[in-house]
């Protein structure tokens, strides 16, 4: 196929364009054969027509496809030329900020003036180990291959780094060193990595300065040598420096400065060791001050001159020497501001009493006159004479300049030589990889001797090039058999003959050298004379006699001849030298040594310009050919030194990086493409291309072209055969059969073949997707049409459902209003019936009610009438009844009176008369007897009669009160009487006054009901009113009570967010802690490591070994054999050794004590990390303590009564036990006696202390209520102590308790306290009232015992004597049995008691010795020969099963066979799980029952040393260190099961209980075999990670799991692994099949499944690390095509999980990350929709990484699009809030930290049968 045919219609090209030099343009119609002119329109939309050269008619160059821009390798375009290479780093550096980009076998490297995050160490980690096409183009990818080569082919490479000055050389050159330095490490611990990064700080301030175009330009090239061993390891390295630009250190142009150091010297001044230096600031100096700009943004010059100081002293170099170094470089300042005048014409001198010249004396120990007369001064030599002549001011000025410079040149080489000797290694170097930092190709206004030089040089390197990469296209030709044919390429080799041969320009400058008149136009006029004529690559300017001009690869240079002569020869006063040789300054005399001794350490002589010429052999010279060799010009040293630098080249493999400086302007990501391309003209880019170009640049392997290219196959050309489909696919294509050739696994095209491809590739795909639209089109429109045909059924059916339903719904309203109708007038009729109805029953109640109430008037009045007659005549009759009585009464009064005055009148006369008196005394006694008896008869009648006149009296009184409760009873009648009759009155006038009443009532009611519905009227409308006021209010109230739930569900949240941050805080900190822990344990295992491969080395090394062997004390601690292996075992497997009696001379002490100090700065580190747990610990307890401050105070009394109530008990049980220790001793002898009855000693014990603890009982209740009186007056002192400011007494705090709330509180306080007291008092007479009943208990048994014993003793008297001797004995042993059983079980309970106490004495004495700060406790964590005393512990005195006792000699035998020869897959798959772990156990268990603590301690040695060796010995084999991890888990859970301590305890059977350790705590010994458990994961991590890392990036990013999807896109020179599943690549199934393999393994080993678990989660989290940092690192992977893969294989894996049940393990999170970024891939990325969406989505990404996926996303076919970099923009100020790590990458080192929870097994010990197959038949069980 012709070329033009591809310039159709919109096909766009590269037009020359003076601004930008190439533009876009695109075709607006198709180019015939013979158009002189192509109608172009460009991008912004001008027309407009592009002429074609009429003499070779070339077209302008296409442009490459959308798909294949922003390539990371330059060879992969279609068409490859100048501007498809402008454009494509164009687009990468400011689009996607990638600055590294593959040109074939060059790194080309933009400088962005930035500082970026891609150079950290997890960079480095993740190229480590990768090819150089895997990754994305970077530094380290090419520092990676150089390594991997050398290892590989065990041959010297080198890294070339050129550019121009600001392009980033040195910094490139550094992170290349530093990569060596990271990834090989050293082979000893002298840390010679970091002495060699700590060269460039060094290097840097002596040889780099401020430039225009750089801060920080090197001014000199250097070669370094980083050396290697057998291991390659970095043991060393050498430095190799050209070209020191010695005029900067007298000159500098404008906004230029002098070497850093000088400023870094200036900036120090003030410090105290430099103020004998008397330095000042630079603009006080002449040498500082030129430049006028002596100050570096963002540069701090002390600051830079400590860390010179640090580096100087990292390296060796000691104050001393620095100071003298410092001093020589302030002399130096000094000597540029010494003054010279003119004497007269011909002569100068310098003033006499010269400050600076004086200082400058002073600080070289030269004497002033000496120095100041050779300043001014010259010694000719002629044949016979030797003349002193003066020099005139110019030339003494020129002569102390270069007295500087020469001086400052003999201090770098001193420099360079003692780094190169800091840098040196004793160890034979078996390789080295050369960093090669040298200037690139310059040219400026005005080009001197220096750019001569440097273009020089850069011409040589650029052969080299050339022929190596026409060396490396031809080995590719050869390869794949393919014809070869000679590529033209540019040969720079005439223009290097023009500098270098013989009458060449140096040649011809020699010559004039030599010459006594030479100057700067002779030699000028010798060139034009000797090549003008003959070479056309030397030309001369028009203008000019004292220039010429040099046509060089890069560009034509024209160089002025001035000071060409005086720079080649470099010269200096020779008797100035003398005078400093003189000097009492031991450091400069040191500079100025002969040449012999101030020789490089490769045997280079150091050249005066600066540089170590090179040189594989050391120079075996004489001493006069040395000199002669001093007297070589400066252009004939760095020709050789160049010629050295070749031939050291060409013996390694070089490796290529081009910097390229973007712009002048140092702006960061701006791009020149002026400046760009005159840069990749100068560095031999576009050449590469040029060379590519010319033969088959595209180059495609026989399945990635069937893969790309099977759209453009038929069925029937698919064969089996790839070769033979693509062969005749190809022929069918491509007509032209030079278009292409087949190697043997490579397709290689010409130069737009790919691109035609390409073209009928997304035609046909094209065509295609319009079939498919054509096709989903018709089927959208179909369905569409279905859709409305569907819906506007549905509609007309609800229509008419709708019409149907309204008149249904018509008729059942008229029929309803028809029945309405009917029973609304039929309620009519009936109320106006029953209204009428009830009109007429009112009428006719009115009336018959007025007649009733006549009649009954009537009645009334009648009745009323009677009674008043009769109550009148009844009222008439009884008062004449009662005058009458009256009457009657008062006669008989009257007449009774009257008979009683007569009778006292006689009694009176009776009374007077004596006589008869007397008379009467004639027989008083007689009558006396008689007046008696009558008396006694009257009393009788009297009684008689009182009591028949008291039952009168009584009758008399009922009756009165009969008749009187009758006549109260008429009277009222008749009151009633006469209140009715005046009632019908008052009822009368009532009934009017009501009348009345009524009347005014309904005018009222009247007035009312108007008032009233004036009233609803308004409160109607007020009521409105309020409604929509209340309707407000509730509207408001709503809203409120809504803010208030939202506030508080808010408040809740943030709440439990905060919680829940405080939460995972917590958690991450102890993770941090625990990862720690299990980091020092890594580390500690590391150096545990390197001290036995020192051990084996320094045994290996002694070649005559001694008889003997050695023995490891047993009583050592197991953590002693952390850092000693123990030989026994070896000495079982090998036989007896020789002893290790090595003498001291041979150990490297330097090592050993680095060793020992590492280690005790990992203890002290440890250390430090417990101190802080500790201190974090006493803050959180501290900050609990005062949160529990208060319910602490409230809980004092409670306190301090708990305590002296313990002190009670205990005292109470002490004495509780004595009685009962009594009682059963008089028992015993009762039982003896056989007396139990009343009365007997047992029973009057019983008593005596009943009654003894009834008055304790007494006792305590007394001292209760003393306590409880105490505690409260101290509750009470204590609330007045807090409250009052000043302690006062009680009683004054009492009378101050004045305020009532005051007095409340104290009131309740008390009643808090006596309730409770009361409630212990309770509990403590329930607790005596419980004692009492159990001794009432005990009382009865003892009873019933003395009863059964009086029986049996009955019985026994009964019996014969045989009989009775044997029932006794057999009384006996019962008895003694069950006493037995019962000291058994306080022998069980005490010693639970005494193991609880041995834990809690050993933790305080731990806690006394640290405060104490005693390091004497022994313990497995500690390395002291002091024996552990053993546990006098009592063994029970019962027979144990589940034990297995061994000899003491046989413990080797059986680590041997258990341990270190034992088979896992064998042990896994036939017996059970843990099986030796458990017979291990119960070894231990038997050495623990004998009580012998030796023997323990050496089993548990042996143990682990096994276990570590075994480790090392096959830590690469995942089956045994799974299988020892389970059996290390399964050992450490039977000692915390068979510890005897509760919490471990919970899940045992009792007999499991009785199998427990009964004489040793083994508690520090569990802790070392945790750390030891750590170890062993971290072993499984690691082995599984190795296993694992080979597949992850195959399997989850190349291989194409659904296949089809993502297309292979064109690769270049650096190709990438297949996406295409060959035989030996890794695929998805391949990592499932392996997880699936861990999986099983570690369920045989019978691995815990918590602990698999955290393996699988790590497992996972490697697979999600490793796949996102790949995908980081590829450009290629970064497609929406591999966006669904990866999920799909994500889902592969999720799938997985399930059917493993281990989705809760946490490892589905791990993958998050690599979700997202898949998500993220396929996501759409325009809108700002779709950048809130990717915002929220990506919250496990960071912001570095959302960025860098975005700006790696590359679409793989025509129709996808690129992410815009204002989108990226978008993304970039939407998450600039987020706080997260800078940090790209994921770190795959991280090991999560591990746990093992206790999981007890329910296998019984003594069941277990141990396998003949295992070799321990010398076990015997127990």
């Amino acid at each position: 196929m012709a070329a033009s045919e591809l310039y159709t219609k919109y096909a766009r090209v590269w037009i020359p364009d003076v601004e930008e030099v190439w533009k876009s343009a695109e075709l607006t119609k198709d180019y015939r054969h013979g158009d002189g002119v192509l109608q172009l329109q460009l991008e912004d939309g001008k027309e407009l027509e592009y002429k074609l050269d009429p003499k070779t008619n070339n077209l302008p160059h296409l442009r490459n496809p959308d798909i294949l821009v922003g390539e990371n390798d330059l060879t992969a375009l279609s068409y490859l030329h100048e501007p498809a290479v402008l454009h494509n780093l164009k687009v990468r550096f400011m689009d996607s900020k990638l600055i590294y980009t593959y040109c074939g076998i060059v790194l080309v490297a933009i400088n962005p003036y930035e500082t970026l995050p891609i150079y950290g160490t997890d960079i480095i980690n993740a190229y480590s180990g990768q090819n150089m096409g895997d990754m994305d183009p970077h530094i380290f990818a090419v520092a990676e291959e150089a390594y991997k080569q050398m290892a590989r082919d065990e041959r010297n490479q080198s890294i070339i780094v050129s550019g121009e000055s600001g392009a980033g050389k040195t910094v490139s050159a550094k992170y290349a060193m530093r990569y060596f330095a990271t990834v090989s490490g050293s082979a000893s611990e002298a840390n010679v990595e970091e002495k060699v990064l700590a060269s460039n700080p060094i290097m840097e301030s002596i040889g780099n300065a401020k430039t225009t175009r750089n801060d920080n330009s090197s001014r000199f090239g250097k070669y370094i040598e980083i050396g290697f061993d057998k291991k390659y390891h970095i043991i060393g390295a050498n430095m190799r420096t050209y070209l020191l630009e010695k005029s900067r250190v007298v000159f500098q142009a404008d906004e230029e400065r002098n070497y850093h150091i000088f400023y870094q010297l200036c900036a120090s001044g003030h410090l105290p060791e430099f103020k004998a230096l008397k330095l000042g600031k630079a603009d006080d100096f002449h040498y500082t001050k030129q430049g006028r700009n002596p100050v570096i943004d963002g540069i701090d010059d002390a600051k830079e001159m400590s860390t010179t100081r640090n580096a100087f002293t990292l390296l060796g170099v000691n104050e001393s020497y620095q100071l003298g170094l410092f001093q020589i470089l302030a002399s130096i300042l000094h000597l540029g501001n010494v003054e010279v005048k003119d004497r007269d014409s011909d002569s100068s001198i310098i003033p006499p009493n010269n400050g600076h010249l004086s200082v400058f004396c002073e600080l070289m120990g030269v004497t002033y006159q000496d120095m100041s007369h050779w300043l001014c001064h010259k010694k000719l030599k002629t044949a016979t004479e030797t003349y002193i002549k003066p020099i005139p001011k110019l030339q003494a000025i020129n002569a102390r300049d270069a007295l500087a410079k020469h001086i400052y040149a003999k201090l770098f080489n001193w420099i360079v030589d003692h780094v190169n000797k800091a840098l040196h290694s004793s160890v034979k170097q078996h390789s080295f990889i050369g960093v090669l930092d040298i200037y690139g190709f310059e040219t400026f206004e005005i080009n001197s001797f220096e750019q001569f030089c440097i273009n020089y040089a850069n011409e040589k390197l650029q052969q080299q090039f050339n022929m190596h990469v026409f060396k490396l296209e031809q080995e590719e030709y050869m390869r794949e058999q393919i014809p070869w044919t000679l590529i033209d390429f540019y040969d720079n080799q005439p223009c290097i003959n023009l500098i270098e041969a013989k009458m060449g320009i140096l040649d011809l400058l020699d010559e004039e050298c030599k010459m006594p008149k030479g100057s700067d136009d002779s030699w000028a006029q010798k060139l034009y004379n000797t090549h003008l004529k003959t070479c056309a690559l030397f030309e001369k300017p028009r203008m000019s006699n004292k220039a010429f001009i040099i046509q060089h690869f890069a560009d034509k240079v024209e160089y002025q001849c001035d000071g060409f002569l005086e720079k080649n020869k470099d010269t200096v006063n020779e008797e100035q030298i003398h005078v400093l040789k003189a000097s009492k300054f031991d450091l400069l005399v040191e500079l100025f040594q002969d040449e012999e001794k101030a020789r490089s350490p490769t045997g280079a002589v150091p050249a005066t310009g600066g540089r170590t010429r090179l040189s594989v052999k050391p120079d075996k010279n004489k001493g006069g050919q040395a000199s002669k060799e001093h007297k070589k010009t400066v252009g004939l040293q760095f020709r050789n030194s160049l010629q050295l630098l070749m031939e050291t080249l060409n013996a390694t493999t070089p490796h290529y990086v081009r910097c390229i400086k973007p712009n002048d302007y140092k702006y960061g990501f701006t791009f020149d493409p002026k400046r760009a391309v005159q840069q990749l003209r100068a560095c031999g880019v576009l050449e590469t291309i040029r060379i590519s170009a010319a033969g088959f640049p595209s180059r495609w392997t026989y399945q990635e072209f069937f893969s790309r290219y099977r759209v453009l196959m038929k069925q029937k050309d698919v064969l089996t055969d790839r070769k033979m489909t693509c062969k005749n696919v190809l022929e069918k294509l491509v007509q032209d059969q030079d278009k292409y050739q087949f190697g043997k696994t490579k397709i290689f095209f010409r130069a737009g073949q790919v691109a035609y491809l390409e073209k009928l590739r997304a035609d046909k795909l094209r065509a295609a997707c319009i079939r498919i639209q054509k096709t989903i089109r018709c089927w959208l429109a179909r369905k569409k049409y279905l859709r409305m045909k569907h819906a506007a059924t549905t509609i007309q059916r609800y229509v008419r459902g709708y019409q149907a339903r309204c008149l249904a719904k018509f008729l059942r309203r008229t029929r309803a209003a028809i029945v309405i109708q009917k029973y609304q007038r039929m309620y009519v009729q009936r109320t106006c019936y029953k209204r009428k109805q009830a009109a007429a029953l009112v009428m006719q109640c009115i009336l018959r009610a007025y007649m009733a109430r006549q009649l009954y008037k009537a009645l009334l009045r009648e009745h009323k009438t009677i009674i008043i007659q009769k109550m009148v005549r009844g009222w008439l009759a009884r008062q004449w009844y009662k005058r009458t009585l009256k009457a009657i009464v008062y006669l008989q009064c009257c007449i009774r009176r009257m008979r009683a005055k007569r009778e006292l009148k006689k009694l009176k006369i009776e009374a007077r008369s004596v006589e008869h008196f007397k008379k009467l005394n004639i027989g008083m006694e007689n009558k006396i007897m008689q007046l008696q008896r009558r008396i006694d008869d009257q009393n009788k009648d009297n009684r008689a009669l009182s009591e028949r006149l008291n039952s009168l009296e009584n009758s008399h009184a009922a009756e009165s009160e009969r008749l009187r409760v009758e006549l109260t009873r008429l009277r009222g009648a008749e009151e009633d009487a006469k209140n009715n009759a005046n009632k019908v009155t008052s009822l009368l006038e009532e009934l009017e006054r009501l009348r009345k009443d009524l009347q005014n009532t309904q005018k009222e009611k009247k007035a009312i009901e108007d008032w009233a519905k004036t009233y609803q009227e308004e409160m109607e409308k007020m009521i409105s009113e309020l409604k929509e006021q209340n309707h407000l209010l509730k509207n408001e109230k709503n809203d409120l009570n809504r803010l208030i739930q939202e506030q508080g569900q808010q408040w809740t949240e943030k709440m439990q967010r905060a919680l829940k941050e405080e939460t995972q805080q917590l958690e991450y900190d102890l993770n941090e802690e625990r990862s720690r822990y299990q980091n020092l344990l890594t580390e500690h295992l590391r150096l545990e490591e390197k001290y036995d491969d020192l051990k084996e080395e320094i045994t290996f090394a002694v070649n005559v070994p001694k008889p003997g062997h050695r023995r490891t004390d047993s009583t050592h601690s197991s953590n002693e054999s952390e850092y000693t292996y123990n030989s026994e075992f070896a000495e079982s497997e090998e036989g007896t050794r020789g002893g290790e009696d090595v003498s001291k001379a041979i150990l490297d002490m330097s090592l050993f004590l680095k060793l020992q100090k590492r280690v005790s700065e990992l203890e002290q580190e440890k250390q430090s990390l417990q101190n802080e747990l500790d201190r974090r610990e006493e803050q959180f307890q501290r900050a609990r303590a005062r949160d529990d401050e208060e319910h602490k105070k409230a809980r004092s009394a409670e306190l301090e009564y708990e305590s002296l109530k313990r002190q009670e008990l205990e005292s109470e049980n002490k004495k509780l036990k004595h009685d009962l220790n009594e009682m059963r001793q008089s028992l015993r002898g009762s039982a003896e006696a056989g007396s139990a009855a009343p009365g007997s000693p047992a029973y009057t014990v019983l008593l005596d202390q009943l009654n003894a603890s009834n008055e304790e009982l007494e006792v305590r209740k007394e001292e209760v209520l003393i306590l409880r009186s105490q505690l409260v007056s101290q509750r009470e002192a204590m609330q007045h102590k807090e409250t009052m400011t000043e302690p006062l007494p009680y009683i004054e705090d009492v009378q101050k308790l004045t305020d009532a709330k005051e007095i409340s509180q104290a009131y309740m306080g008390l009643k808090e306290t006596n309730r409770l007291l009361e409630s212990q008092l309770q509990a403590q007479r329930r607790s005596h009232e419980n004692e009492v009943e159990v001794l009432r208990g005990e009382l009865q048994s003892v009873k019933e015992e003395n009863n059964r014993q009086q029986q049996l003793l009955a019985q026994n008297l009964q019996l014969p004597p045989e009989a009775r001797i044997e029932a006794s004995l057999q009384h006996e042993i019962t008895r003694l049995t069950n006493e037995n059983l019962d000291l058994m079980e306080q022998l069980e309970k005490q010693d639970k008691t005494v193991r609880k106490l041995k834990k809690q004495l050993k933790v305080f004495a731990k806690k006394i010795n640290d405060l104490e700060g005693g390091q004497m406790d022994v313990s497995p964590g500690q390395t002291t020969d002091e024996p552990v005393h053993p546990v006098n512990i009592p063994r029970r005195e019962k027979d144990f099963q589940g034990m297995l006792e061994y000899k003491k000699e046989d413990e080797l035998k059986l680590v041997k066979n258990l341990i270190l020869e034992l088979k896992p897959r064998g042990v896994a798959v036939n017996l059970i799980p843990g099986l030796p772990a458990y017979v291990l156990f119960m070894c231990l268990r038997h050495a623990d029952y004998i009580n012998d603590d030796q023997k323990v301690r050496s089993l548990l040695t042996s143990i682990i040393n096994s276990i570590k060796k075994i480790l090392k010995k096959r830590g690469d084999d995942f089956e045994t260190v799974s299988f020892w991890l389970s059996n290390t888990c399964r050992f450490l859970h039977c000692l915390k099961q068979y510890s005897g301590d509760e919490q471990f305890m919970k899940h045992n059977t009792s007999k499991q209980n009785d199998h427990c350790l009964s004489n040793f705590d083994l508690a520090e010994y569990r802790q070392v075999l945790s750390d030891l458990a750590i170890q062993i994961y971290q072993q499984l991590i690691k082995c599984m990670e190795n296993i694992l890392q080979p597949m992850i990036v195959s399997g989850m990013l190349e291989h194409e799991t659904i296949q089809g999807v993502s297309g292979v896109k064109p690769t270049g020179l650096r190709k990438r692994t297949s996406s295409i599943a060959d035989e030996g690549t890794y695929t998805l199934d391949s990592i499932i099949r392996q997880l699936n393999s861990f999986h099983s393994i570690m369920c045989q080993h019978g691995t815990d499944p918590e602990l698999i678990k955290q393996v699988v989660k790590q497992q996972f989290y490697i697979i999600g690390a490793v796949t996102l940092n790949n995908l980081l690192l590829r450009k290629d992977m970064c497609s929406w095509s591999k966006g669904m893969q990866i999920r799909y294989n994500v889902s592969q894996l999720e799938e997985w999980l399930r059917d493993k049940n281990l989705m809760t393990c946490g490892a589905k999170e791990t993958l998050e990350p690599l979700i997202q970024a898949a998500q993220l891939l396929q996501v759409k990325k325009k809108t700002d929709e779709d950048a809130e969406a990717i915002c929220s989505m990506c919250n496990s990404l960071s912001t570095a990484q959302i960025v860098k996926v975005l700006n790696l996303y590359t679409p793989v076919n025509a129709f996808e699009e690129r992410v815009s970099v204002l989108f990226i923009r978008t993304i970039q100020t939407r998450l600039r809030d987020r706080k997260e790590s800078p940090q790209l990458l994921m770190d795959t080192k991280v090991i999560y930290p591990v746990t093992f929870p206790f999981n007890p097994s329910s296998l019984a010990l003594e069941t277990i049968q141990i396998p003949s197959s295992l070799n321990v038949g010398f076990l015997t069980r127990v």
